[in-house]
């Protein structure tokens, strides 16, 4: 029987990468969205043009229990359980620390964080009670030494995520595998606002002197989710090309 595995934010980006890697690998795949639905349908029509795997596309913000309590059971009665979960669905707002309000850093937690949270507590007991699974979430550097004041609150809700992997590797252990993936400079949506001037001076800073291709990422996340990495636990990956700040 195929392996189901659920990526969270997957309609677009390292998300959307991570469904077609994993359906390459034969594995069904569950696209989630929260606003862009064409995006998640037309990758839906891919998938299941290309590849002999079945596909599920569920609409859910991931910082409402309700709607993630709601994802789970749509995922369970047609899957009958889930093997993999990818928690990728984050936002960023950049703006001057002191423009930030209250409501908008708060929502950067709701989803980058809460999100992770919740949808984790939900596939934590389903693959608990099969006694097997693989968990790996989405972090980024700025978690880690790559800090921004204008991404302050992103920095934060990313530096909060690596502290839900150790603590949930450990709940989980050791039937499930829980790891965490940072990411540098990804060629995404995200950062489309960037000068040409900013991103030549970010590049300068990566010894392989180019942004990250979504695949560079997806890549690294579907070799933790594999039998290739079942002894991999617990661990915090970068995937930045090599940044040093000299």
């Amino acid at each position: 029987m195929s392996k189901v595995a659920l990526v969270t934010g997957s309609s677009r980006g390292i998300g959307r990468s991570c469904i077609i890697e994993f359906a390459k690998a034969g594995v069904d795949v569950v696209i989630n969205y929260c606003h862009h639905e064409e995006e998640a349908k037309e990758l839906e029509k891919y998938i299941n043009d290309n590849y002999d795997v079945r596909t599920l596309v569920v609409k859910c913000d991931v910082s409402k229990e309700e709607e993630v309590e709601n994802m789970f059971s749509v995922i369970l009665d047609t899957f009958g359980g889930l093997d993999i979960l990818v928690n990728n669905a984050g936002i960023c707002r950049d703006n001057l620390l002191f423009d930030k309000s209250l409501k908008e850093f708060r929502r950067i937690l709701d989803v980058n964080l809460i999100g992770t949270f919740l949808c984790s507590k939900y596939a934590g007991k389903i693959m608990l009670e099969k006694k097997s699974g693989k968990i790996i979430n989405v972090s980024s550097t700025n978690a880690l030494d790559t800090f921004y004041p204008e991404s302050c609150d992103y920095d934060a809700s990313k530096a909060g995520v690596i502290s839900l992997t150790h603590n949930f590797a450990r709940e989980f252990a050791p039937f499930v595998n829980v790891n965490c993936v940072c990411p540098g400079w990804t060629k995404t949506d995200m950062n489309k606002n960037l000068t040409y001037e900013q991103i030549n001076e970010e590049k300068k800073k990566i010894l392989l002197n180019r942004f990250a291709d979504v695949e560079d990422i997806s890549k690294v996340i579907i070799f933790l989710a594999s039998s290739k990495a079942n002894y991999v636990n617990d661990s915090i990956i970068r995937v930045d090309g090599g940044k040093y700040n000299g």
